[in-house]
């Protein structure tokens, strides 16, 4: 899917900077986050072993929100900025090298392992507050802190990482190749920002169904506590082995459809966003490419 040379040197030249990615991921991540909330709780009280009703139901669903808003400028801003530096720099190898599958795959996943040191911290507490184990912020962050340290605050960034990696690596190859297709269906060198919504949508819900177990994994581990010992769910392996062992393996694909839904609607949001932004970004400031 070639586009003619005049749009590929548009295309060029409406390149966004590094510091508008960054913006751009900044806005988008809040913006998915803090409208797709509620949605995050149910999937997250539905993996609870404590059981849904038990982790508060449909009680308090904007428990958490706090910690998530903190968390998801600078998570989705690092990623973005990772992902597209990966991407210029392979532009650089090689004409083409930015429309690589393996690129994509490679681009997000370093993209991940930045964002998760700043998104885990954020998300043990806001995960603990939608559970229903704290009251507050800031009695989660004391009881962390007192009972596990510092290091706490990372319980469960392997499994995150291990989630994430996979996610994107069948995401956003997904979502480049819809949106060249989209961008050459309609002539243009880029997708309007409501077709690289509908892309994200798309390649979301696919990538959200197909990992909701590296999910559930994940979603235990960072349940876990020390104070009181509540579970037994200590590390990526126990913690599989635990489920398949008391709990069969569909409890791996508990809340896939709150999980399906959330990421369908939030790639839509999210990735709608971002490109929107980038495009507001790059007519009123210039982009990295401007002749």
């Amino acid at each position: 899917m070639e586009l003619p040379t005049s749009l590929q040197q548009q295309n060029k030249r409406r390149t966004a900077t590094l510091q508008q990615c960054l913006i751009a991921g900044g806005m988008a991540g809040t913006a998915v986050d803090t409208v797709l909330f509620p949605l995050d709780t149910i999937k997250t009280r539905l993996q609870s072993p404590a059981g849904f009703n038990a982790s508060g139901g449909f009680r308090g669903i904007f428990s958490g929100l706090l910690p998530a808003v903190v968390g998801s400028a600078p998570g989705a801003a690092a990623f973005f900025v990772t992902y597209e530096y990966v991407k210029a720099v392979a532009q650089t190898w090689r004409p083409h090298g930015a429309q690589d599958p393996a690129v994509h795959m490679l681009a997000a996943s370093l993209g991940e392992v930045s964002a998760c040191v700043v998104r885990v911290p954020t998300e043990v507490v806001k995960q603990r507050l939608q559970a229903n184990q704290y009251a507050s912020t800031a009695d989660a962050v004391r009881a962390i802190i007192r009972h596990e340290g510092v290091l706490g605050f990372y319980r469960g960034y392997l499994s995150t990482v291990l989630r994430e990696i996979p996610f994107t690596c069948v995401q956003f190859p997904l979502y480049e190749y819809f949106k060249r297709y989209a961008a050459y269906r309609r002539r243009q060198a880029t997708p309007d920002p409501l077709d690289a919504a509908l892309c994200g949508s798309v390649s979301g819900g696919i990538a959200a169904a197909v990992t909701t177990p590296l999910d559930v994994i994940k979603t235990r581990v960072m349940l876990a506590t020390r104070a009181g010992s509540a579970t037994p769910y200590v590390g990526v392996i126990a913690t599989f082995r635990d489920i398949l062992r008391n709990e069969g393996p569909k409890a791996l694909f508990r809340g896939i459809g709150p999980r399906t839904l959330w990421i369908s609607v939030g790639g839509f949001i999210f990735l709608g966003a971002y490109e929107k932004a980038k495009t507001v970004l790059v007519d009123r400031f210039g982009g990295a490419h401007d002749e």
